[in-house]
């Protein structure tokens, strides 16, 4: 009889070699131990858009035929996912860099009687007054800069509009950007992120329902609809209107939660089944417990409550504690400008105390899964070639070192593209 023939192992484009250790962040939350799926002296094999093989080099160059690949030098490097930023509102008019070092020393009332306009409603009338090319323009160097620092998919949101045609505008910038730039962007209807003021309030409401989320349905502009549920803003019953007419066109829910207050938001976001909860300031512990099991991802944003100076950071302990998967963004904004993911994490770690490998899950796997992504933030067989090599050789490296980028490439669908 013939002795079988092996099978034909899979040829490699591209191998990344010589690394001090690749984290794969594949091992589940729940794994024992550090969980991040630590590999030292690892490598990684990759074909096409995909990863083929993950490990020792030994073992990837027996798993891959790797005779003709491309090798990226990871000598005393870390290689890691990359990074997938949950939340951001990318697209966006003018600068309110005046309003920003204004209200370091003075309070809102004391900079707005300077003549300097605040808040949400600022940047409105900012973006309104800008045309989608001149938005386009704006956002790419931002993109530009994200990428740098190591992120390969981010999360935009419109909600600088609040009427049809600019939000559509806001919507309609996120399709070029993701058509034109490495970065894959997921794109959010944020049509409720405050009300404008020459409307009534329900009137606004059913505006959203009635004519926006239809519009931004009809034209394939986004995949989620979110709402800002918090004191001020969108009442419990508003946002479940909101969110519920947007589940029922097709659109999968997210909300900004408790930011400023214990308005419920937590638990609007359980009894609805949201992909994410972002900020959840003032959310309650058992609030957090339905949410997990609800299967809510809950995403941490230390950057943006350090630049408003926020009166309740978040103590992120309670958050593991209540077994929630958690997610990381900059949210990067108008009224809080940063583009770094690394330096996210060290402030996930130092001030909100996260563990380095929890911080690097939240910015990569639990980021996808807040994103609705399955195919990303993991170093895995068969998952899509994002990754990162960092000039540092530890993940504990990169924490440490404050404000430093340590990014030294990134492979985007299996190409160097930074």
């Amino acid at each position: 009889m013939a002795s079988a023939i092996p099978p034909a192992r899979p040829i490699a484009d591209m191998l990344v070699t010589g690394a001090s250790e690749v984290v794969t962040c594949a091992a589940p939350a729940d794994a024992p131990g550090p969980g991040a799926g630590r590999i030292p002296g690892g490598a990684v094999a990759v074909g096409g858009a995909r990863v083929l093989a993950v490990g020792t080099e030994a073992h990837v160059r027996e798993a891959c035929d790797c005779s003709a690949a491309a090798v990226v030098d990871a000598e005393g490097c870390v290689v890691a996912p990359g990074f997938v930023d949950a939340h951001t509102h990318l697209v966006f008019g003018g600068s309110r860099v005046r309003e920003y070092a204004a209200r370091l020393t003075r309070s809102r009332e004391q900079v707005e009687e300077l003549g300097i306009q605040t808040g949400i409603m600022a940047t409105v009338a900012m973006t309104r007054s800008e045309d989608a090319d001149t938005l386009f323009a704006a956002a790419s160097p931002r993109l530009d800069e994200m990428l740098a620092h190591g992120t390969t998919t981010a999360e935009s949101k419109s909600g600088y509009g609040l009427d049809v045609s600019s939000e559509l505008k806001l919507l309609q910038v996120n399709r070029r950007l993701h058509d034109s730039h490495a970065i894959d962007i997921v794109s959010t209807f944020m049509g409720a992120h405050d009300f404008p003021p020459d409307r009534p309030r329900e009137a606004y409401v059913d505006e959203v329902i009635d004519e926006m989320i239809p519009r931004v349905v009809d034209e394939g502009l986004a995949g989620f609809c979110d709402v800002f549920c918090d004191e001020g803003y969108y009442s419990i019953e508003q946002s479940r209107r909101i969110l519920e007419a947007g589940l029922a066109a097709g659109l999968a829910a997210k909300i900004h939660a408790d930011q400023y207050s214990d308005l419920g938001g937590g638990d609007l976001a359980a009894d609805l089944g949201t992909v994410s909860a972002d900020h959840l300031n003032f959310t309650r512990a058992a609030g957090l417990e339905r949410m997990a099991a609800a299967g809510v991802v809950a995403v941490l944003m230390p950057l943006i409550d350090f630049a408003v100076g926020h009166p309740k950071p978040i103590r992120a302990r309670g958050w593991v504690d209540a077994g929630l998967e958690i997610g990381l963004g900059t949210d990067l904004c108008p009224g809080g400008y940063s583009v770094s993911m690394p330096l996210a994490i060290q402030f996930a770690c130092r001030w909100n105390g996260l563990s380095p490998e929890e911080a690097l899950r939240a910015a990569t796997v639990g980021s996808a899964r807040a994103c609705g992504l399955e195919d990303r933030g993991s170093i895995a067989p068969g998952a899509i070639a994002d990754l990162q090599v960092w000039d540092v050789p530890s993940l504990e490296d990169m924490v440490y070192r404050i404000g430093h980028n340590p990014v030294r490439s990134v492979i985007k669908n299996g190409k160097v593209v930074a």
